[in-house]
Order: structure tokens, then sequence, then C-alpha cells
């Protein structure tokens, strides 16, 4: 009978340990994953003479971004990734930061497998919708490209005015356009209690400002506004 209290009492007391730990890494995970999305949406946007555009820069709604999406295949080709969103709100700022999956796949001859920094810019309301609905089919009703490059912005007419959705992605250190027809999106649940607490604020509240920025989301935002071409004199 001891024995069994004994065991009891032990359980009762590591559990919670465990569950602390498993909360203390994921968040760690979801730090990491906004300063890996920070130096790729850097590298993206400040390349010297391939960057994105500062026209679509000024234009976009939200930006998402998936440091090292998994891309492999032999016979048919898959993807998966953790990413991170933010969207514009009032005033000029960025919201607080969403956290998500992508997961997908693509028939067609493949071999091998690389990994790819992704980044999506949305360019128009209805492209923003189908972010903040949390959980969709990428393509269909809302169109997806491979966005235009270069620094000034002359490329910019090459994308039609009605994409909702623009991609922009590196691997290996060259630039290269990619398609996520049928990829599918999905709010991140682990990360996101991780984040912000045991109660999960949403999806779509925290990216459309409804949520205030935590500490540590600071350096991210940061770093978002000056790639945006957006950041004050203070920061």
């Amino acid at each position: 009978m001891k024995r069994q209290i004994v065991t009891l009492l032990v359980a009762v007391m590591v559990f919670p340990i465990c569950g602390w730990a498993q909360t203390t890494d994921e968040k760690s995970k979801a730090m990491k994953r906004l300063d890996d999305a920070s130096a790729d949406l850097n590298r993206l946007t400040n390349a010297p003479d391939n960057g994105i555009p500062d026209t679509i820069l000024a234009k976009a709604n939200c930006v998402a971004v998936v440091p090292s999406l998994v891309k492999g295949g032999f016979i048919f080709g898959a993807e998966h990734g953790r990413g991170v969103a933010t969207c514009r709100v009032a005033n000029g700022k960025w919201s607080a930061p969403a956290f998500f999956t992508l997961t997908g796949g693509s028939w067609g001859a493949q071999i091998g497998g690389e990994e790819v920094d992704l980044a999506m810019l949305f360019m128009t309301h209805e492209g923003a919708e189908k972010l903040l609905a949390a959980n969709w089919r990428i393509g269909g009703d809302v169109g997806i490209a491979a966005g235009p490059w270069g620094r000034q912005g002359t490329a910019s007419t090459d994308w039609k005015a009605n994409t909702g959705i623009l991609t922009y992605s590196k691997a290996k250190g060259a630039f290269i356009g990619a398609t996520l027809n049928g990829a599918n999106v999905h709010v991140d649940e682990e990360a996101m209690r991780a984040f912000y607490g045991k109660s999960d604020p949403g999806f779509r509240r925290v990216l459309t400002g409804n949520v205030q920025p935590p500490p540590a989301a600071r350096q991210f935002l940061t770093s978002v506004r000056r790639d945006f071409r957006e950041a004050t004199a203070s920061e």
C-alpha cells in the first residue's frame, strides 16, 4: 500500500515537470523559427540586384515565411515545413506572429530532395483572408504564382494584379520560382500554445492585431519592418 502511494506521489510530481519541459522546448523551437524566418526574409528582400521588388513589398498585406521547407521525392514529390506569419495592421505596424504548418504533394518525375527557404506574400484582400482562415488549401479561387525579382520593382508588371499570393524561394544559394498549388496550410497549435501560453489566443485574432505582441516577438517584428522598409529611426 505504501509503495502504491509513493508511486502515485512521484507520478503527480513528475508529470507536471515533464509537461513544463515539453512546453519550454516547443517555445524554444518557436523562437528559433522566428530567428530563422527573419534571416530568410532578410536574404530574400535585400539581395543587391535580385531581391523582392520594393513595389511588391509596399503592396503586400501579409507575409508568411517557411524556413527550410523540405522538398523531396522519388516518382512523387512532397513538401513539409513549419512557418510563421504576420500581417499589416493599423498605424503601419505588423501583427504578432502566428505559427502554421505547410504540407502537400505533387505527382511528377522527381528524384532527390532539398531544403528551400520560402516566403509567401499575400497581395490581395482575398489572399489575406485565405491566410486568416487558418486551415486552407493553396490554389483554387485565389491565384498563386512565383513572384518577380528585381530591386527597383520594374519586374512587378510581370505578375497579374489579381494574383492573391506571390511566392519567393531560395535553395542552395540560388533564387528559384516555387509553385505550391495543392499544399495544405494548418494552424500549428502546439507552437501557438507554447509561445502564447496555455490559452491559444486564436490564429485570426493574432494576425488581425487583436493580440498584443509579446516581448519575445519584438526582434522578429523589428526585422520585418526593416525588410519592408518601414523601420523608424528609434529602431
